[in-house]
């Protein structure tokens, strides 16, 4: 809901990314008064972060992980020490800048709330304030309309006490220029590489060189428990392709609600864009409308040059090659500039006049019109039971919840009466280790821990029903069980002879060339066979990050320069480095204000930093590490 108050300003929105957590959670007054129940984590000038505010504040950071990592997000991610600290170090800085909002009288009026309640697009129908759209999404998020004002308010608050901080950094064309100067900067490079595989023959590893390495490094040898198992699972989209559904069912949903079944209209365009961010200077807008007028000048003498002209001039990668062609799509789809423009088109063929919206300047041309109709009964027939599975099969799967999991822990020894009661298939797994990558359901970590628990291990008995998400429980029980152990030296010698002939190969490369690079930089002559000179910039991905730092660390005053770096696992490279190449840029370069908008932000995140460390020295901050670790690491 407060996407938009955070969009106003790009420097205050870096700021709100760098708090987590959302400030506005709790309110100022439950910030500034002491929660002390005994139990507090961390005290902030006198007032306390008891577990219950961390604990909400840990479980609100792993949805917005899960949100965003998708399949690849893992509960564990959040039980580390380092991960809890993280947000515990972000409630900290939220109470700081609480007690500072407190300590500053900062205030937002009435009328600047109002304002910003009614520009949320959220609370809009039609493009405008909606008082029972307002009142409904409230209701849904359980929240009263006094509570989310005043947290608003709050937020808004925060915005004023950031944004004078924001508002205090300035970057100079010069410093600009300077530090794209030095970020595009090319240097071309020629290299030799000494693998370690050419030392490998000159190393002799001495008789009990692979013994003292495993008795070093036993852990690296050491295997994990495994376990083979058998499981059921009580699958919510399982049970809704078990259901069946007559035409009549189908049609009396259809008929009930025709609105649903309605396609708004559609529309066709292709367009040429002129990129230039709202947020760059006036000239460099300027030049970019002018561009844009140009273009259409052109499009309107000879309009079967469209396409044409969009392949050659249209800065929109998605379509350009298309001759601009964004295909059809509904109101909602665009920005809004772009969308009012081609929905006021009247038919195919029209043109726009020159179009500005957040992504630069348009030029647009109507190439169809779907008018709005209603799909017919056979086209929506399967969407409609889709949806009634789904809807039939969540109720039915709550509905046997309970009694799965009654099952699964009365009939202990046994998988089978719940298979048979629900109808279920067991399937077996093939070994699964502790402290692996487990599949699906497996990786659920709650099902993890049940599985190689004592009870499940050593009495074979089934684990509890576990909701591993997705609609869809699971039950497991042990077959065979493989305690921890670690691989015996005779299996693995051949492996550790491997790795400490590569380690000295290694070495033996890195000397070797660090003493020719010593005769290269004397000036001494040395027969070695150079690669092409190719280009090398500073993020470049062809080489290992220390080997570009080196390259672009090394005096370039006189020129040839030789530098050398380690190949991590590869051996050694020398690089010859026989030209520098700097760019510059002219007045209104788009590429220059994006920077200069970039550096501020840099140099805007470290006056935030250091703000916020003042307010550290300022109020008294003590934080209990001890109660902040994971049960599982206090035991």
């Amino acid at each position: 809901m407060f996407d938009a108050v955070r969009n106003n300003k790009k420097i205050v929105q870096v700021f709100l990314l760098l708090i987590t957590l959302p400030f506005a959670f709790w309110g100022v007054d439950s910030y500034v008064r002491n929660m002390s129940g005994g139990d507090e984590l961390a005290t902030v000038g006198g007032s306390s972060i008891a577990q219950a505010e961390f604990q909400q504040a840990l479980r609100e950071q792993q949805e917005r992980m899960q949100t965003a990592l998708g399949a690849n997000f893992n509960p564990a991610m959040m039980e580390t020490l380092e991960a809890r600290r993280a947000v515990l170090e972000n409630l900290v800085n939220q109470r700081l800048l609480a007690l500072d909002l407190a300590r500053k009288h900062v205030t937002v009026s009435d009328q600047r709330v109002r304002d910003t309640i009614a520009s949320i697009p959220a609370f809009q129908d039609n493009g405008q304030f909606s008082l029972p759209r307002y009142e409904a999404l409230l209701k849904a998020q359980g929240m009263t309309q006094a509570v989310f004002e005043a947290r608003l308010r709050q937020d808004l608050a925060l915005q004023q006490l950031i944004g004078v901080v924001a508002e205090g950094v300035l970057v100079s064309r010069k410093s600009a220029e300077g530090v794209y100067s030095v970020q595009q900067e090319e240097r071309q490079v020629s290299e030799v590489r000494l693998g370690s595989a050419n030392y490998a023959g000159s190393v002799k590893l001495p008789e009990d060189a692979e013994r003292k390495f495993y008795e070093a490094n036993r852990k690296r040898f050491e295997l994990p428990a495994q376990v083979r198992a058998e499981y059921v699972a009580l699958n919510r989209d399982e049970l809704a392709s078990q259901l069946a559904l007559s035409d009549a069912d189908l049609r009396k949903e259809y008929d009930a609600h025709p609105e649903r079944f309605r396609q708004g209209e559609e529309r066709r365009a292709s367009h040429i864009l002129i990129q230039a961010d709202k947020a760059v200077g006036e000239a460099t807008l300027k030049v970019a409308r002018e561009k844009a007028e140009g273009l259409l000048k052109q499009v309107k003498a000879n309009p079967g040059d469209f396409a044409k002209l969009a392949k050659d001039n249209s800065q929109d990668p998605g379509s350009a090659a298309k001759g601009g062609d964004l295909g059809y799509f509904p109101r909602g789809a665009m920005v809004k500039p772009f969308e009012e423009a081609v929905f006021a088109l009247d038919k195919e063929g029209d043109l726009s006049g020159v179009v500005q919206s957040d992504f630069g300047f348009h030029i647009i041309r109507l190439t169809g019109v779907k008018t709005e109709k209603a799909r017919a009964f056979d086209e929506v027939k399967s969407e409609i039971a889709a949806e009634l599975k789904r809807t039939e099969a969540a109720k039915k799967f709550a509905e046997l919840m309970d009694g799965f999991s009654n099952t699964v822990y009365e009939q202990a020894d046994s998988l089978k009466p719940a298979a048979e009661k629900f109808k279920l298939q067991i399937r077996t797994t093939d070994w699964i280790a502790r402290d692996g990558k487990m599949a699906p359901p497996f990786d659920n970590p709650k099902l993890a821990a049940a599985l190689f628990a004592d009870d499940s291990v050593k009495n074979k008995r089934n684990t509890e029903a576990v909701d591993v998400g997705g609609g869809t429980m699971v039950a497991a029980r042990v077959l065979e069980f493989k305690p921890a152990s670690v691989r015996p030296f005779e299996e693995v010698r051949a492996d550790i002879a491997k790795v400490l002939v590569s380690e000295e190969a290694g070495k033996l490369a890195e000397e070797d060339g660090a003493a020719k690079l010593a005769k290269l930089v004397k000036g001494e002559s040395l027969e070695l066979v150079w690669n092409a000179p190719h280009g090398l910039l500073r993020g470049t991905q062809d080489l290992p990050p220390d080997a570009v730092r080196a390259v672009f660390r090394a005096p370039v005053d006189k020129l040839p320069s030789y530098v050398g770096a380690k190949l991590p696992g590869a051996g050694y490279a020398i690089f010859r480095i026989e030209k520098v190449t700097r760019p510059t840029v002219g007045e209104g370069d788009p590429r220059l204000d994006a920077l200069r908008q970039q550096y501020a932000r840099v140099l805007a995140e470290q006056d935030f930093s250091a703000y916020v460390a003042a307010l550290r020295k300022r109020y008294d901050v003590k934080i209990n590490t001890a109660a902040l670790e994971p049960a599982k690491e206090k035991q």
